[in-house]
């Protein structure tokens, strides 16, 4: 009986793999998907649109990468103390730094190309993830390439947000690495999951709600994983507040409580961000996500994170809404199988139409505030569809390599 279960496993996979082949919806001998391609252009398309008022906050990001290099006084070990309005981790003033060699406007259109590229790559990263994730289970391919085109195309707009407009290169440089340590988690590789995550905290330092991912791995490789988080955490943070104790000011300083704000709802109405704000926004994304983890739901960990986010922040940017919009594309294109991605574009109607559409700034928080919970409601709590014997495999056995010959794998190559 198992032998011929066995057989007709094999049968099936083979037969995906002869469907997935033989659709491999390639432009030509081109080496890049179809939907790969229109959503390259649909970047661009935004991106043109965007850089014309790009660059809103890309001064803080240059002015941190001179500080930190000590291309200005006060700056080195000395730009926390210094500088607590600069609440940007030392990898993204390294990478910013980069772009100093280059005559200011070059090189901040360079840096909102560079953050657009990696949007574009992200989407192919969830690609890539999505067909590892459900290999084995009979998912058909090209139906996978169809939800992240959709969810792609809610994505982009947002990210273009983020990476253009705001030139956020902290958060994008969080969110480009948490998508490289889901993939790894989906890969079976504890280390460089604790690696990727800890770049995303050693960019951004809200990027501790995304945490819980480690907790998916199996329970032999926590201990390994934890190591080299905390490690390289340290290495990156710890030099700036052993030096100068004064850093620590960077973590209480305060920005404006915002008229849209959810905190609103919650009869917060302090001027600016409470003293408990940070502390509550990292411990309640952390929360959920290890419900999240704990009830095998790990691919919501990153929506969940970003709820917490939007829900207790006291600003309303609406690049904020981008962590939203990796979440869940993440959850629309990992978490679930329909083929249409309701909630990257639920997420893309309710937070930034409203923010462009919707007049009063205390409905506005409203909604913000009704799609986190919404959401989180959502996918910690909704019944959910077996994914099959291969879609856990993140918490029991290591994945196989997809390079090993997976063509759900190849369709995203």
């Amino acid at each position: 009986m198992r032998n011929a279960e066995t057989a007709t496993e094999a049968a099936t996979e083979a037969a995906t793999g002869a469907t997935t082949e033989a659709a491999t919806t390639r432009i030509g001998r081109w080496p890049v998907r179809r939907h790969t391609s229109a959503l390259a252009l649909w970047t661009v398309c935004w991106f043109v649109v965007a850089a014309r008022n790009g660059g809103v906050s890309w001064h803080y990001l240059k002015t941190g990468g001179e500080l930190l290099t000590g291309a200005e006084p006060g700056g080195g070990l000395a730009i926390y103390a210094n500088h607590p309005e600069l609440q940007i981790g030392p990898v993204s003033f390294l990478t910013a730094a980069l772009f100093q060699p280059f005559p200011p406007r070059a090189g901040e259109l360079l840096a909102e190309g560079f953050m657009s590229g990696l949007g574009l790559y992200m989407l192919v990263v969830v690609g890539r993830t999505a067909a590892v994730f459900y290999a084995g289970t009979g998912v058909n391919h090209r139906r996978l390439q169809q939800r992240v085109l959709i969810a792609g195309l809610a994505f982009i707009p947002m990210w273009v947000e983020v990476s253009v407009r705001f030139a956020h290169l902290d958060d994008v440089l969080a969110l480009f690495f948490t998508t490289l340590a889901v993939h790894a988690l989906v890969r079976g590789r504890p280390a460089a999951v604790a690696i990727m995550l800890a770049l995303a905290v050693d960019s951004k330092p809200w990027a501790l709600s995304f945490l819980p991912l480690l907790l998916a791995l199996p329970r032999a490789d926590w201990r390994r994983a934890a190591c080299w988080l905390v490690g390289l955490v340290a290495v990156a943070w710890l030099p700036f507040y052993i030096t100068h104790l004064g850093s620590a000011a960077a973590a209480q300083f305060a920005i404006p409580n915002q008229p849209a704000s959810a905190l609103r709802w919650f009869g917060v109405a302090d001027a600016v961000t409470p003293g408990w704000d940070r502390p509550a926004q990292a411990l309640l994304g952390l929360g959920l996500g290890t419900v999240a983890v704990l009830r095998g739901r790990w691919p919501a960990v990153v929506l969940l994170g970003a709820d917490a986010r939007i829900a207790l922040d006291p600003s309303v940017y609406t690049y904020y809404s981008a962590s939203i919009l990796l979440g869940t594309l993440l959850w629309d294109a990992v978490g679930q199988r329909r083929l249409v991605p309701w909630w990257s574009w639920i997420a893309l109607i309710s937070l930034y139409g409203s923010a462009l559409l919707v007049p009063s700034d205390s409905a506005q928080g409203l909604i913000r505030l009704a799609f986190a919970a919404g959401s989180a409601a959502y996918v910690l709590l909704w019944p959910m569809k077996a994914k099959g014997s291969r879609g856990r495999r993140s918490k029991g056995r290591r994945s196989k390599d997809p390079r090993s010959g997976d063509p759900g794998y190849r369709q995203y190559q």
